[in-house]
């Protein structure tokens, strides 16, 4: 079977904000090793930025277009949206006390959001994979 852009999109999206979700809930323990063995870059505020980036840039190029050309659902899109809030309120707004599980609990959010999206997406695509294979078997 075919997998579309989208499709890809949302598995992307999926493992990116899972691993996220576990380097964040792994990093307090880890953070005092990483030196050791030279990777303190990964506690560094601009991976953070960077990553968080990311995730938007994939969330957004995934959840909307799906949204608008196939399912009509915003259970994604607000899934999304709770998982960033939950990710930006740790690192942004000051509940640093509370970072070391807010973050989990986002990235794992917006891993959820993608899941579902790609849970919805799956009949639109199924449709035309079968209509494509159908096609091919008339030309045959």
């Amino acid at each position: 079977m075919k997998v579309s852009l989208l499709g890809k999109m949302d598995r992307v999206g999926f493992t990116a904000s899972a691993l996220c979700a576990i380097h964040c809930a792994l990093m307090p323990f880890l953070i005092t090793l990483l030196p050791l063995v030279g990777l303190e870059f990964l506690s560094s505020l601009w991976v953070e930025i960077c990553v968080i980036a990311l995730s938007v840039l994939i969330g957004i190029s995934s959840l909307i277009p799906s949204y608008l050309r196939y399912h009509r659902k915003l259970s994604p899109v607000l899934m999304f949206i709770a998982g960033l809030i939950l990710i930006f309120g740790a690192h942004f707004l000051g509940f640093h006390e509370q970072e070391f599980i807010l973050v989990p609990i986002g990235g794992f959010t917006i891993a959820g959001a993608h899941f579902l999206n790609w849970k919805l997406n799956r009949p639109f695509h199924e449709d035309a994979c079968v209509t494509h294979h159908e096609k091919n078997k008339l030309n045959e």
